[in-house]
């Protein structure tokens, strides 16, 4: 049985069992535990999909976080009580895997993890970037409609 079917497999129990999974985007089967923090949901959520916390590392949302009035060129700055409480979430479901990833030096952008270019590949990423249904390799939702809920998986 390869990599990919035993993940299928104990995805798929614990799905049944209604354990739930604390999966990664790593993972092939297209599941990724969806936002759950309803403050983080929302905040988030007002600008663009409110994305996994499991995408990235614990350093990258740090980062994120600390930068929230230049937050990609638009002023996202909260109180320190919802930055607290947004952060303690997406620090707590971030992505354990961080190998190959600079943590002096974190990621802040999704589309820049070797999983991502992996999944997407060179010339789907150029196709959608030039797509005005899609715009921005961001987008999850133009490709994959049911990101909001954890689905990746793009039948």
């Amino acid at each position: 049985m390869t990599r990919i079917s035993i993940f299928k497999t104990l995805s798929a129990i614990a799905l049944i069992s209604g354990v739930g999974v604390a999966s990664t985007a790593y993972a092939d089967g297209g599941f990724v535990r969806p936002m759950s923090n309803p403050l983080a949901a929302e905040e988030c959520s007002a600008c663009h999909m409110a994305f996994p916390a499991g995408f990235l590392p614990a350093a990258s949302w740090k980062k994120i976080m600390s930068t929230l009035p230049d937050h990609f060129g638009e002023d996202a700055s909260l109180g320190a009580d919802a930055v607290a409480e947004i952060q303690g979430y997406l620090v707590s479901h971030a992505s354990k895997r961080t190998r190959g990833i600079d943590l002096s030096n974190p990621p802040m952008r999704i589309t820049q993890l070797s999983w991502f270019k992996h999944e997407h590949g060179s010339r789907l990423r150029a196709r959608a970037e030039a797509s005005a249904n899609i715009g921005t390799m961001s987008n999850c939702t133009a490709c994959h409609g049911g990101a909001a809920n954890g689905r990746f998986d793009d039948d």
